[in-house]
């Protein structure tokens, strides 16, 4: 980016990251040296265990983190020369960004992304990938069509035989989910047609676009999340839903116990974070009979319960792959498949 003629001010990591809850000891640093830099964290919030995690293993490996709240960045454009401002200061020097984007902001969280990508900056997860996987039918779509095993999904706008629809995901009971929904909020579990003629009443009246999907039955309540670095799982473990609740989110109350993976649920895992972009993702399987069946995936995965479980540095796995990142776009390396 060219400077500018005017003196500007310079944005900085602090000085000191805000304490963050204890965490395990961390991985073995990678032995080569590195230039200092600075690793931007997009986040609402610098208090949460996630960004703390971050903040902590960006210092430990000398390097400085920079935590910039999303909806506080502003975009300039002009011709030639995107910028970037935060709280009225111009932002330079950014070397690699690891967006958190939430739900409840993807639009304009997107926006930053793709802004920080015209400047030149790598970026962990794009903005396109981002939006690839937060829409649950278009990352079934995605990985569908890669020939990886999904429950059975329906879409529709056509309210008129309900009944039809039921039959397509395999009878009740089903699930029904919101397209956008997170956190295992807009999901919903019906038994009989009247509660899935309810549901899908309300939902399309509010202009609400959902799914409706296959039962898992064998699943038991449980599912398993593997986190995806790069093209490796650095942790996984099985969730089990509380008493009562069908929903295995840490979220919801669900408990997670660390497992290793199967070859096959590796491989699964790792296939649907590359056909989706993901640098980093968090992907949820169910157990089928027949082996894993992919159910959705997260590119902002929480990673508090899969530290706790796991006792793995996942944050540090995560900083290490945004270094090598962002030294693979430096030296025009190709660091990820397209789709």
């Amino acid at each position: 980016m060219p400077p500018s003629k005017a003196k500007k001010k310079k944005v900085r990591a602090p000085a000191r990251a805000e304490a963050s809850p204890r965490a395990p000891a961390p991985a073995a640093r990678p032995s080569r040296r590195r230039a200092k830099k600075t690793v931007v964290l997009l986040s609402r919030k610098r208090s949460l265990y996630s960004t703390g995690r971050l903040v902590e293993a960006i210092k430990e490996r000398g390097h400085r983190p920079l935590v910039l709240d999303t909806l506080r960045c502003t975009m300039i454009l002009a011709k030639d020369h995107p910028r970037m401002m935060y709280r009225g200061v111009e932002i330079r020097g950014v070397d690699v960004v690891i967006p958190r984007i939430g739900a409840s902001i993807t639009a304009y969280g997107l926006a930053v992304v793709t802004h920080f990508e015209m400047m030149g900056v790598p970026v962990v997860n794009e903005a396109g990938s981002i939006l690839r996987s937060r829409d649950k039918l278009r990352c079934l779509q995605y990985l569908s069509r890669a020939g990886l095993d999904i429950p059975r999904t329906v879409m529709a706008h056509d309210r008129s035989n309900v009944r039809r629809l039921v039959e397509e995901v395999g009878g009740l009971p089903l699930i029904i989910k919101l397209i956008r929904g997170t956190q295992g909020v807009g999901v919903m579990i019906a038994h009989t047609l009247q509660e899935v003629q309810s549901i899908v009443d309300t939902f399309w009246d509010l202009g609400q676009e959902i799914v409706l999907q296959e039962f898992v039955a064998e699943s038991k309540g449980k599912d398993v999340r593997a986190l995806v670095v790069g093209n490796r799982v650095v942790g996984a473990m099985r969730r089990q839903a509380k008493k009562g609740e069908f929903r295995s989110n840490i979220h919801r109350g669900g408990e997670g116990q660390p497992i290793e993976l199967s070859p096959a649920y590796v491989e699964a895992a790792v296939t649907a974070a590359r056909i989706t972009g993901l640098g980093i993702a968090g992907v949820d399987m169910l157990e089928g009979h027949a082996g894993p069946r992919l159910m959705e995936i997260n590119s902002s995965p929480g990673f508090e319960g899969l530290e706790a479980a796991t006792g793995k540095d996942i944050a540090g796995a995560m900083v290490d792959h945004a270094l090598t990142f962002a030294e693979a776009k430096q030296g025009g390396e190709r660091v990820r498949q397209p789709l």
